[in-house]
Formats: structure tokens, C-alpha cells, sequence
């Protein structure tokens, strides 16, 4: 049994966000009070919000989760992964409002959203950020949505107002050729996330007209905590047979339990127990990579239901983790949404002649005897498709001309000429 701890923290990084999509999307409210549309409502509005989830919508997002979940672990086979799927999805539905013809069409294959016409789509991630920010006061939660523009571009102002509506992004226009454009975007990022993650972005491409942000930051206290004085040093198993020397908590509690073919799982609650980190762990002699295939968004749902209350002794690592600064590129292309990463995009509902250049994202996560703390943000970067010509200044001698030779120290001039004829 010992020598299946070796895939613990891999089964927690797969379901530890997911959790809140299962849980939590909601379809859309059609009529919004004034609270519900700044975001703030009560505890139980919010579970209202939760309650009146639209299953499909469910299925969809948390499908996504996993395909995108599944993709990353063919490029980062035997590394750790630790994403956000909702911070990915709610960066890239605000970019997806742009989305026109055959991209929009991709776009909605790759992240799900096939089925939803946009005012369905764009209310019920609304929804979904109110109910979840305002579920359990015992949780700290924060959302928060952006965009930048460059100077002088000018985004469609529908595609604004959406955005702003449904997504409570703020919009920034900033001189992106400013050495202070970068710690600006990143200044916010960093504040998003507590200080989490810093430095999303190293650079600001000249092609560069609009960046679309995501961050997430999670703070939650098990309902149950571990006790600090039985944490201990054991053994974890890797995946090379080979053993470390891990900080191990443990503690026996009633637990959620689940017991399948070939793996086990236990639910490990927070606060009011509304929110909980779902631990997979696969049997000795299977490989969490086969077990993380066989699960869908229908094969999760099902499992979820099948939990029930067991006393369970539990021991599992004290450990912290970052996963990226990761380009999601690939991934997403993998999953059909190419053709929304080059010139052949048609985003001509934010403006002309633009696509998305990189999909950046970063997950960081901390797990202690107290609960744990996590973080994640997702950059969509979009640049114009047009070239970008810098303005060249054109200076031809090519008359009679004055000149200085001059000290600029002092501000003596030594020489100075007229030239009528070289």
C-alpha cells in the first residue's frame, strides 16, 4: 500500500479545482437583482445560484477540465501538473466574445461551450462567479477578470460592454511600448493572487494590441484540520521505485469515502463543507495516468454520488507547488481551437485583423495541516495580424545646411559651418 502514496499528489492536482466546476456552474438567472449584479449576495442566494445549475452546462466545463487535464499530461508526462480549468475557461470566454465564423464555431467545440448561444453562456459564468465567491464565508475566494488594450486601439463596444457586464472585467488602455507596461499588468496580477504569482509576463510584443486576464486566488481551512504534532517525515514513493523523505499529516475522521475497480477516494472537506478537495488514489500496480483517462464529466459525476460517510485514517503529504508559467498553445489546439492561434482568425468581434498569440497559464498551491491556499492565472495575449511598421523619420542633406561642433558639457561651441556645396 505503501508504494501507492507515489501518485497522491498527481490525483489531488486533477481534482482539487475541478471540484469547484462539478459543484458549482449555474445556469443563467434571467432576471438579476441589483445585489446579484454587483456581486454580492447572501449565503443562501447563493446556493440558490448553485442549485439552479444546468447540467449540461456542467458536463461541458468539467469535460473541458479533463481534456484539457489530459492533454497536459502527454506533453508533462511524470511532472507534477497543477492547473485551474475555470480560470482557463473564464479568460477565454471573455475572449470568445469576439469570436466570429469558423473560430467562434472551434473555440466552442474545444472549451465546451457547443450548445450555448452566448447570453446563455456569458449569464451563466456570471452566475457561476457570484455564487461561487459568496458560498461559504469560512473561504476566501476571489475572482477577478481583465482586459488591457494598447494605446489607441480601439475594441468593438459590444465586445466591451459584455464583458464588463457578465464578467465584471475592468478595462485598461495603457502605452503597451512603456517600460512600465509590463509591471503594470503584472502589478495586478500579483495583487489578484495575493502575491501568489508574480511575473506572468517577461515581455510586451510590438504586434501586441490586447491581453484578456483571469485570476483566481483560494484560501480554505479544513472542516476537519490535521493535527501539526503528528505531522512526521515518511516515505513517498516515486515514480523510478526510488523513496523520499516527505512531511506526512495524518488524521482518522469521517470522511466521504469511495472505493472503485482499480482506485480509492476520500473527500476532504472545507470550511462548511460546501467546498472539499477530492483525492484520488490509484491502486498499487496502476498508473494514474490510466485513471485519470477512464474519468469523463459524466464518469465524475457518477463517482461523486457514490461517496459515502466511512471512518477513514488518513495520511497524506505537506507539500507546496507551482506548475507553468505554462503555454496552453498546444494543448488547446489539440482539443480543436487552432485556427484561433494565427492569422486565419476571425475575431472581428473584438476588432480587425487580430488573433491570439499565446495562451499563458500558472497554478500554485499550498498544502498544510491548516487547509490550503491556491492560486492561478490565465493570460490570453492577441496580437494584430496586420504588420507593424515602426515609424521611420526620414532625413535627407540633400540642400545647403548649418552645422555645430559643440561641447555639451559646457554648452561651448567650437566650430560651426554652412555647407552650400559638399
Amino acid at each position: 500500500m505503501r508504494k501507492a502514496k507515489l501518485i497522491l499528489i498527481l490525483a489531488v492536482l486533477t481534482v482539487v479545482i475541478l471540484m469547484a466546476n462539478a459543484a458549482l456552474f449555474t445556469q443563467c438567472s434571467k432576471e438579476q437583482t441589483g445585489d446579484e449584479q454587483s456581486g454580492e449576495v447572501s449565503a443562501e442566494q447563493s446556493d440558490e445560484l448553485a442549485g439552479s445549475v444546468d447540467r449540461n452546462l456542467v458536463s461541458a466545463n468539467t469535460g473541458f477540465g479533463f481534456d484539457i487535464f489530459k492533454e497536459l499530461i502527454l506533453e508533462d508526462k511524470d511532472k507534477n501538473i497543477f492547473i485551474s480549468p475555470l480560470s482557463i475557461l473564464l479568460a477565454l470566454a471573455m475572449t470568445y466574445n469576439g469570436a466570429v465564423g469558423d473560430t467562434n464555431l472551434a473555440m466552442a467545440e474545444a472549451l465546451g461551450f457547443k450548445g450555448f448561444d452566448l447570453e446563455e453562456l456569458n449569464s451563466g459564468f456570471h452566475d457561476l462567479m457570484i455564487s461561487i465567491k459568496n458560498a461559504d464565508s469560512d473561504i476566501e475566494l476571489a475572482i477577478a477578470n481583465s482586459i488591457w488594450h494598447k494605446l489607441g486601439f480601439k475594441a468593438k463596444e459590444d465586445f466591451v460592454e459584455r464583458n464588463k457586464k457578465y464578467f465584471s472585467s475592468e478595462v485598461n488602455e495603457i502605452d503597451f511600448a512603456a517600460p512600465e507596461a509590463v509591471d503594470t499588468i503584472n502589478g495586478w496580477i500579483e495583487e489578484a493572487t495575493k502575491g501568489k504569482i508574480e511575473k506572468m509576463l517577461t515581455e510586451i510584443p510590438p504586434d501586441a494590441v490586447m491581453y484578456l486576464i483571469n485570476a483566481i486566488y483560494f484560501k480554505g481551512n479544513w472542516t476537519y484540520p490535521f493535527d501539526e504534532n503528528l505531522t512526521g517525515d515518511d516515505d513517498f514513493y516515486l515514480l523510478d521505485g526510488t523513496t523520499k523523505k516527505v512531511p506526512m499529516m495524518t488524521q482518522e475522521e469521517n470522511f466521504p469515502y469511495y472505493r472503485g475497480d482499480n482506485f480509492s477516494g476520500v473527500r476532504i472537506p472545507y470550511g462548511q463543507e460546501k467546498m472539499a478537495m477530492y483525492i484520488i488514489l490509484p491502486d498499487e500496480g496502476t498508473g494514474v495516468d490510466s485513471v485519470i483517462e477512464s474519468l469523463d464529466a459524466e464518469r465524475w459525476n457518477e463517482i461523486k454520488d457514490l461517496f459515502y460517510g466511512s471512518q477513514v485514517s488518513l495520511t497524506m503529504p505537506k507539500y507546496k507547488m507551482e506548475y507553468g508559467i505554462k503555454l496552453l498553445n498546444d494543448a488547446l489546439s489539440e482539443l480543436g481551437m487552432g485556427i484561433g492561434f494565427g492569422p486565419g482568425a476571425d475575431f472581428s468581434g473584438i476588432g480587425p485583423d487580430i488573433f491570439i498569440s499565446k495562451v499563458l497559464h500558472k497554478a500554485v498551491i499550498e498544502v498544510n495541516e491548516k487547509g490550503s491556499e491556491a492560486a492561478a492565472a490565465t493570460v490570453v495575449e492577441m496580437i494584430t495580424s496586420m504588420p507593424v511598421v515602426e515609424e521611420i523619420i526620414e532625413f535627407r542633406v540633400d540642400r545647403s545646411f548649418f552645422f555645430v561642433i559643440a561641447d555639451d558639457r559646457t554648452g561651448s561651441i567650437f566650430f560651426m559651418g554652412k555647407v552650400v556645396e559638399p
